[in-house]
């Protein structure tokens, strides 16, 4: 990446619905270069799309946690249904495939603690694969929106 293809990921990472036009404006070249470079980050896969980002208490889910699960036995298989299974539930945000302690930590946003007392006790804790789990609730989530490319290494 080049400081022009820096410069168009910094001004989409602000505001991804940002015209072509626009682009071209705040990074001072023309439309047709702007739209060149964007095509190009998506077709090299460093801009991979563009994410709705919700405001979780207005659609009924202000609680956050983060849910820490180790997993036995720790087999390729075993890990990876599991992580399919906890991606595939309506209350996961995300789920990060980790070492250390703990085999996963998914990222839920439920109604209340009563739902996520649920999920853990009714539906992760009845899974055989899972031997220990810890749960932290989330007072605040705050995100980075931006993150800046690191220079590339010289060889």
């Amino acid at each position: 990446m080049d400081e022009l293809d820096q410069a168009i990921l910094r001004e989409l990472q602000s505001d991804a619905r940002m015209t072509n036009r626009d682009v071209a404006a705040a990074v001072g070249v023309s439309p047709t270069t702007a739209l060149d470079r964007t095509r190009s980050l998506r077709a090299r896969g460093i801009i991979r799309g563009t994410v709705l980002d919700v405001d979780l208490p207005s659609i009924g889910r202000p609680v956050q946690a983060l849910v820490a699960v180790r997993i036995r036995p720790p087999s390729r298989a075993v890990i990876e249904a599991f992580r399919d299974w906890a991606a595939s539930r309506p209350q996961t945000l995300g789920v990060f495939v980790t070492t250390g302690n703990e085999d996963f930590i998914i990222h839920l946003a439920v109604a209340d603690n009563d739902s996520l007392y649920g999920f853990v006790i009714d539906e992760l804790t009845q899974r055989s694969e899972v031997a220990d789990v810890r749960t932290s609730v989330v007072y605040e989530h705050i995100r980075n929106p931006r993150i800046e490319p690191l220079p590339a290494r010289k060889r």
